[in-house]
């Protein structure tokens, strides 16, 4: 038996121009909307809810400033049928995943955190049983590298990843660098769709051995 991760990041709104194959669970990475209005987060979680996958989980992004500015109602947008997720986990079929929102700071948008203790603390969080770890941002050297910025991602995020070492850690945020990488015990997938120019990374999941095995990576943009 396995399970079916169809996932996705940095929609920005344009998510009716994706196309998604089928799955069992749909992650969405952050990034959801462009101003992160409430009206916009209204739009994307009419798609979201209605997708054929199952199961829908949500992490924001630094874009989805409801999440931030008026939390109450952003997630009462979301619904029963979508789960967010923000330093929580919830457990799927026995799939233990965990979903971050936070990255170093970054152009003085929302969910950012200087680096050092800040945002150690808020990965000292994640489970350490956690199978699937969702994070918007990505790990240091790691589907991070932008062309006007260079690497942008988190050392301390990917030290505690290392630490607990979960099959598959799925983030978006930087748009250039989507791909997907093992190293160690873990599959690292930077799964953005670049404003929906990229199509959707799948895995499945394994539930008796729990190996995750990439079914469809898209190439960069």
């Amino acid at each position: 038996m396995t399970l079916r991760i169809v996932a996705i990041a940095d929609t920005h709104t344009f998510e009716s121009e994706l196309q998604l194959p089928d799955g069992d669970v749909l992650v969405h990475a952050g990034d959801l909307c462009r101003s992160g209005s409430l009206r916009e987060l209204e739009g994307v979680a009419r798609w979201l809810r209605d997708q054929p996958h199952r199961h829908k989980i949500v992490v924001a992004g630094n874009h989805d400033w409801a999440f931030v500015k008026t939390p109450r109602e952003a997630r009462a947008i979301l619904g029963e049928q979508i789960c967010y997720l923000e330093d929580s986990g919830v457990e799927i079929e026995g799939v233990r995943f965990w979903g971050s929102p936070w990255q170093p700071e970054f152009h003085g948008w929302c969910f950012n955190l200087p680096r050092g203790p800040e945002l150690a603390a808020k990965w000292a969080m994640i489970a350490e049983d956690t199978h699937v770890l969702i994070t918007h941002g990505p790990p240091d050297d790691i589907g991070d590298h932008t062309k006007t910025e260079g690497r942008t991602g988190c050392q301390d995020l990917r030290a505690r990843v290392a630490t607990i070492a979960p099959k598959l850690h799925m983030f978006g945020h930087i748009h250039e660098d989507g791909g997907a990488w093992f190293i160690e015990q873990t599959w690292y997938a930077n799964v953005t769709t670049w404003e929906c120019e990229r199509a959707a990374t799948v895995f499945d999941l394994d539930l008796q051995t729990g190996t995750a095995t990439p079914v469809h990576i898209p190439p960069r943009r």
